[in-house]
């Protein structure tokens, strides 16, 4: 199926077709997705887990019955429409069975990165008015049994939880594959939480998940945004449930899908794709908790692996892992031939390629992409037409006024998966007064109606597939001993799109160490976050503006220049 625009060809405002054109897409809410999966699909294999020897297995009808007895869990203390429940878990059938099981008790999933330190978990919980967490006490190197207590000692007292910190959060619940026992005060072990469902019939279940329209909330994600603080973008229902159904059409998959990723479902992308390519398909996800590219290859081997999700970084990764030419991975059939999988002596690439596609956070995912990835004859650096449902026009980024067919401008955007909102910002502050989204990205749209993705024009820094706020970072470096200025940027790189590298001026007469800062960082930022070099400067030789700005595109290419990388970068 081809998408085709029905707007005037002199501006660049583009309306596709109404969604009800869009093909295989079923039904518009959570529960409602999982149901029709689960009677379509229900002895297949949906959900392994290879761990420490030990193989899980679920079928469809297993989730079903597992997010079943979550949900009834959930009721029991009182989780009902609009309930915000968070979820701190790695990739894992857990991860997923909550999100369902959440959805189908009319609740809110507030989906929680697992790289958060400390400080950035104490903002995630403060903001987000979660009521219960569901979470897993050890993930890579984290302890958060430890992390938690410290920021909340009464958890562990006896009684119901009254913080003055959290005021919203009354129970915890804790995933440890290890531990059983019964936790004390708001603290509670899974399987403990789960023997509430014994006093809640599956009947009110069904009526509850009925109950659920697709303009509910449904899923909360955080991102970072230009004003440093990762901001709260709360999903509909439906906007779940177009992404997954379109999903395979868009990547060209068939029923042979057997997915793995170990990238966290707390990004958009990863549990839109992913979840989408395997599940509305009848295929499997193979689930590794975090990413280890040995261990990942083994598991593409050994679970037959048809089509890998993995970020550019992880690719590299990947081909330099020491068993790479000796592991099989013949069973890889969706993989682009350009990507390193693709160039394994033992996979046959053939002509799959990685589909064109332009979306945001606040769009869950994809609004334009080239279904089928088929971008014909001079648009291969098109990011593709506009997707059923959706209205796209580039705009003026000081004006707002819509420009014409191939002129650059601000992306903006509105349709079926947009964005209820940011949580605590008005949505008039977000939207322009037709309702669109300004997306701070770059682009324009061609005379055929598809479009093509430039740069941003914000600052936000995307390094390897995450985005990243740099004032976050310079706000937490100004408070480091002996830095008088820092300005951090993105500059072009090959496997992770931007590299982080914070430019600091000094104040006279110290001596900054670059590994001693890197570390101190660390302790605050998520592990993506923390610049992977530091420069510094004079502040004489930094470009400055009349408003004590950094001219950022001035200072990535001397950033380049220093990295000896990225030499052929031109400026605006």
């Amino acid at each position: 199926m081809s998408t085709h625009s029905i707007s005037s060809a002199s501006t660049s405002l583009v309306h596709a077709e109404p969604l009800s054109a869009e093909p295989d897409i079923g039904p518009l809410t959570i529960p409602g997705y999982l149901r029709e999966i689960t009677a379509r699909f229900g002895p297949r294999e949906a959900l392994v887990l290879r761990r420490e020897g030990l193989v899980s297995r679920y079928t469809y009808r297993d989730m079903w019955e597992r997010s079943l007895e979550l949900s009834r869990a959930l009721l029991s203390v009182g989780i009902g429409k609009d309930g915000r429940v968070g979820v701190l878990m790695s990739n894992r059938p857990e991860f997923v069975i909550s999100v369902f099981g959440i959805a189908m008790a009319g609740g809110v999933a507030v989906v929680l990165s697992t790289f958060s330190t400390a400080s950035e978990l104490e903002h995630l919980l403060r903001v987000s008015g979660l009521s219960t967490l569901l979470y897993e006490s050890h993930i890579a190197k984290k302890d958060f049994d430890q992390v938690l207590a410290a920021l909340e000692p009464a958890i562990h007292q006896a009684g119901p939880l009254q913080s003055l910190r959290f005021p919203h959060l009354r129970r915890l619940v804790k995933f440890d594959e290890a531990a059983d026992a019964r936790a004390a005060g708001a603290l509670e072990s899974w399987p403990e939480f789960l023997r509430r469902a014994d006093t809640v019939p599956p009947a009110l279940v069904e009526a509850t998940a009925a109950a659920v329209k697709p303009s509910d909330a449904a899923l909360l994600f955080f991102s970072s945004g230009s004003t440093g603080l990762p901001k709260g973008i709360l999903h509909a229902q439906r906007a779940a449930a177009i992404q997954w159904w379109r999903w395979p059409r868009i990547h060209g998959v068939g029923n042979d899908v057997r997915c793995w990723t170990a990238n966290g479902f707390f990004w958009s992308g990863q549990i839109s794709m992913a979840l989408g390519c395997a599940l509305s398909t009848g295929g499997t996800m193979v689930l590794q908790p975090t990413f280890e590219p040995e261990e990942a290859l083994e598991l593409m081997q050994k679970e037959r692996v048809t089509i890998p999700f993995a970020w550019p970084h992880q690719s590299a990764k990947l081909e330099g892992a020491a068993n790479f030419k000796s592991v099989d991975l013949g069973s890889l059939r969706y993989v682009d031939a350009r990507a390193p999988l693709g160039r394994h002596p033992t996979v046959n690439a053939t002509g799959w390629i990685e589909p064109p596609a332009y979306g945001t956070t606040e769009t869950f995912t994809i609004v334009a992409a080239y279904p089928g990835f088929e971008p014909g004859p001079g648009k291969e650096h098109a990011q593709g037409p506009v997707l059923p449902g959706n209205t796209l026009k580039i705009v003026d980024p000081m004006s707002g006024e819509i420009l014409p067919r191939g002129a650059r401008g601000e992306i903006a955007v509105k349709g079926p998966t947009l964005m209820l909102g940011y949580i605590g910002i008005p949505l008039a502050e977000s939207l322009d007064a037709e309702g669109f989204f300004r997306t701070g990205d770059s682009g324009y749209v061609d005379a055929s109606g598809q479009l093509y993705w430039d740069g941003r024009l914000s600052d936000i820094i995307k390094t390897g597939g995450a985005n990243v706020s740099p004032r976050e970072i310079d706000a937490i470096l100004a408070t480091y001993p002996g830095v008088k200025l820092s300005r951090t940027v993105g500059v072009p790189h090959e496997t992770l799109g931007e590299m982080v590298v914070s430019c600091l001026v000094p104040h006279e007469g110290t001596a900054l160490e670059e590994t001693v800062i890197r570390d101190f960082l660390k302790t605050h930022l998520a592990s993506y976050k923390v610049p992977r070099r530091l420069l510094f400067f004079l502040e004489q030789d930094i470009a400055m503006t009349g408003t004590d700005k950094v001219k950022a595109d001035a200072l990535v290419r001397i950033a380049a220049q220093r990295l000896n990388v990225g030499s052929s970068i031109e400026g605006n």
